[in-house]
């Protein structure tokens, strides 16, 4: 070969270099092969786990189905079964992730297969290390030959295997095949340390000149939307580094794991030398948090990343009616005609007479899910039971026999027989497997029940007892994934469902003022319509939409403050039970849900069995902020999001501070980037100052940060260690001990500020131009200089200028102002304090 073509076919290779000691982070993967894991029908024991997120070893879930232990049985510590021919076609690019991670979420359970390839160029031959991780099972090949594998197979659980190999001087061609048996949320990742061997670097071959590539990716890299969230106007793509080509960009719009409709697809040319990347007016895109997956490719070379924003049809809802008798109307009439096309839905296109073909069609599309026992099937058959129950007649004949025969052969709990991944053990489900037991006997009484052999009127019986006992629970506990945005709505399905068709009155009262309780927590947590505060279990598509979460749409139609997204689980629930069926709202707690005057509500309660959570919540008309006190201090998080605060009147005026779960942003890890906290912080909170102090585990990311969106502030300004926004009236500072980095590019630029280092200390201070300052600037002169000294016995000391000396005590303990709080005495009914807030 001449020297021109060796140059010629050396650009076409993607060039990085390889530390000793650190990841391989550039490959070319395979699809996923899948293929569908089933197990005999088998009864499972066991009862909800009010308790199963408080994870004891690291994140890991200890529950196991009998796939599960039948796929170890096969497989574990055996060499796993490389099953399918070789490919591998598209390009992985890190974004600073140091894993290779198809994370996702599987409705059943399913083995997942995937080819990785990349190229290592070793200056000289010699003997490396490599550390192979992940959760399920691996194989690696060196040049041609098996050089280890490694089968751990437990769920979730990341396992590491150190392996020596001899790489040849130039190029080695390194291949991996990994899999798992993926249940639900599927972690399906592997990670390549190059440990320590000769110099190497990789060399990557790739169809398009090197220049080309490297300005793809970094284009990807530095690429983040134009605003943080939209409400109208364009919604557009921007980049700091400009394409020295021609592209093609293809967009995919798609929904978070429960999403059933179609991804919304764009495509465009992206001439040289344009950063902006124009999608379509919000009106025109599906609202709720989208991720859009965004592909460059030139020459057939392409490369990929994924974007998180939230979308909300604002504009065209307007403000909310003044009436609530409008405001029910408005609320079933946004579900019937924008809602995703699913039972829910047709619940609500039937309340309001729209029964029909495209009704029918809905609830078709639903069926198979429900017939298969899908993960999440009891969230689509409790409005669907309603659906029968209520509206049964005006329901296609043929339709309403396939939904009884799909009710019948439904499995309503562990113990009946069946091969799924339904989710028993959580609370949320808990209580809907059990409402739908109860109501589907009540509906079919004389049938036969087909996993249960039971009767109806046996099966509803039995469900009876368990909703009973389900709200024996609630009435001492409430909730265990405690005051959480995306379950307070899934809990209200079940309650409100009890308290409109259950046969027996007890069941019915009871659940009526659960829903009343859980309406109360919402307004007492809520500023404005949104809920702020500690939460048990979060998403980052739940932290970050604001205006389109579904506690938003039933804010606004209770209490006339809020917006609708397009995924529902209860408002119309919620809404047939205030239109129809006499449920009444109490009339104080519009003014405790959205303060107009010059109170202070300070509110702390407990939540979870045992009170294993206590949380604090201080709000005026201008901020509010929640935390969770005493907390899991130092312990490996879930997904628990322990301090959170809005400013002024707009909704995306939020702030939360947690320690990221994984460095991959977009991904499925529970925690993950922005949901969760990897390491739980000690956090104290007194009204408007609280402290949250990190002492992160080796094994996580070296960082921590806070969401702040700049440009939703009327005003923001970082120095240092500190942050100052102004929102309305409201005022904030973040201070910490190290240097705050702001995030300049990449998917949370202008959004997010960082804390380097895994032993850190926040401190958030709220305030308001009522106080005595009169701009952002005076406020900040007042509090600037707030700062955390340690005293004996952990003890923790803040001197504020307006509360004065403030005693964190190790115990969790609080005292200010001749007073002290004791989270240990913190009851479920809870303690709201009414005070005059100071000017």
């Amino acid at each position: 070969m001449s020297v021109a073509a060796q140059s010629v076919r050396t650009d076409f290779t993607l060039r990085r270099p390889l530390a000793t000691g650190q990841p391989v982070v550039y490959w070319r993967l395979g699809s996923i092969a899948e293929q569908r894991y089933d197990v005999a029908d088998q009864p499972m024991k066991g009862e909800m786990d009010p308790f199963f997120f408080l994870t004891k070893h690291k994140n890991f879930i200890p529950h196991e189905y009998p796939c599960r232990t039948e796929f170890a049985a096969e497989r574990r510590g055996k060499h796993p079964q490389v099953s399918s021919e070789f490919d591998a076609g598209r390009i992985w690019l890190p974004f600073a992730s140091p894993r290779v991670d198809l994370s996702g979420f599987w409705f059943r359970p399913t083995v997942l297969g995937t080819w990785a390839e990349t190229i290592i160029e070793a200056v000289s031959a010699g003997e490396v290390l490599l550390r192979l991780r992940t959760c399920g099972g691996a194989v690696l090949f060196v040049n041609g030959d098996e050089a280890g594998w490694m089968a751990p197979y437990g769920r979730n659980l990341e396992s590491a295997e150190d392996l020596k190999v001899a790489l040849k001087a130039g190029r080695n061609d390194i291949r991996i095949w990994f899999d798992d048996l993926a249940e639900r949320d599927a972690r399906y990742y592997f990670q390549l340390d190059y440990l320590w061997g000769p110099a190497v670097s990789i060399a990557l071959p790739i169809e398009v000149v090197s220049a080309a590539a490297d300005a793809m990716e970094a284009a990807l890299a530095d690429m983040r939307f134009e605003r943080p969230a939209y409400d109208g106007g364009e919604v557009a793509l921007v980049t700091g580094v400009a394409l020295p080509c021609d592209a093609e960009v293809a967009v995919e719009i798609e929904g978070d794991f429960m999403s059933i409709e179609t991804p919304v697809r764009f495509a465009f040319e992206l001439p040289a030398g344009r950063t902006r990347l124009p999608i379509a007016d919000t009106e025109r895109l599906p609202a709720d948090f989208r991720h859009f997956k965004v592909t460059l490719t030139v020459d057939g070379h392409a490369a990929s990343r994924v974007f998180g924003v939230e979308i909300c049809h604002a504009r065209r809802q307007g403000m909310a009616p003044d009436t609530l008798a409008a405001r029910i109307d408005e609320a079933l009439s946004e579900v019937a005609a924008h809602a995703e096309a699913d039972t829910v839905r047709a619940l609500a296109r039937l309340a309001k007479g729209q029964e029909g073909a495209e009704t029918d069609a809905m609830i078709s599309r639903a069926l198979p899910a429900i017939e298969d026992c899908h993960d999440c099937a009891d969230f689509i058959l409790v409005p669907l039971l309603w659906c029968r129950g209520a509206y049964g007649d005006r329901l296609e004949a043929g339709l309403r026999a396939r939904v009884d025969s799909a009710i019948l052969g439904y499995r309503y709990w562990m113990d009946e027989p069946g091969n799924d991944v339904q989710w028993y053990f959580s609370e949320n489900h808990a209580l809907l497997f059990h409402t739908a037991a109860y109501l589907a006997g009540g509906i079919l009484p004389e049938a036969r029940f087909v996993r249960s052999g039971r009767l109806g009127l046996e099966q509803s019986a039995v469900g009876a007892g368990r909703v009973r006992a389900w709200l024996d629970h609630f009435e001492a506990w409430e909730m265990a994934e405690f005051n959480s945005a995306p379950y307070f709505p899934i809990d209200l399905k079940g309650l409100c469902a009890l308290y409109a068709l259950a046969p027996d009155k007890d069941i019915a009262e009871r659940a009526g003022k659960a829903v009343i309780r859980l309406l109360e927590i919402v307004a007492r947590s809520a500023h404005h319509g949104m809920l702020t505060g500690a939460q048990g279990r979060s998403y980052e598509h739940t932290l970050r939409a604001a205006r389109s979460l579904e506690l938003s749409g039933i804010c606004r139609m209770v209490w006339g403050k809020g917006n609708y997204g397009v995924r529902f689980h209860a408002l119309p629930q919620l809404a047939l039970c205030l239109r129809d069926h006499g449920l009444s709202v109490p009339h104080e707690l519009e003014a405790i849900a959205s303060v107009a005057d010059d109170t202070a509500w300070e509110w702390s309660f407990a939540q979870g069995q045992d009170r294993f959570a206590r949380l604090y919540h201080h709000k005026t008309r201008d901020h509010a902020m929640g935390s969770a006190a005493g907390y899991r201090w130092n312990q490996w998080g879930y997904q628990e999001t322990v301090i959170h605060a809005r400013l002024g009147n707009n909704p995306d005026a939020q702030i939360w501070i947690n320690h990221p779960g994984e460095v991959l942003q977009s991904g499925y890890g529970r925690p993950s980037y922005w949901g969760g906290s990897g390491t739980l912080p000690r956090v104290h909170q007194y009204r408007d100052l609280a402290v949250v102090c990190f002492i992160c585990s080796d094994e996580q990311p070296d960082f921590t940060h806070a969401w702040f969106p700049a440009d939703v502030f009327d005003a923001a300004k970082v120095d240092g260690h500190r942050a100052f926004a102004q929102s309305g009236e409201a005022f904030a500072m973040l201070k910490t001990d190290v240097p705050l980095v702001e995030v300049k590019g990449g998917p949370t630029a202008g959004n997010e500020l960082r804390a380097p280092g895994r032993r850190t200390t926040w401190i958030i201070r709220l305030g308001d131009r009522h106080a005595g300052q009169a701009t952002l600037d005076a406020w900040a002169a007042a509090f600037t200089d707030l700062a955390v000294r340690s005293g004996a016995d952990g003890e923790l000391i803040v001197e504020d200028p307006e509360y004065g000396t403030v005693r964190f005590l190790a115990d969790a303990r609080i005292m200010a102002e001749g007073r002290t709080l004791d989270p240990a005495g913190w009851t479920v009914r809870g303690e709201a304090m009414r005070m005059r807030h100071k000017q």
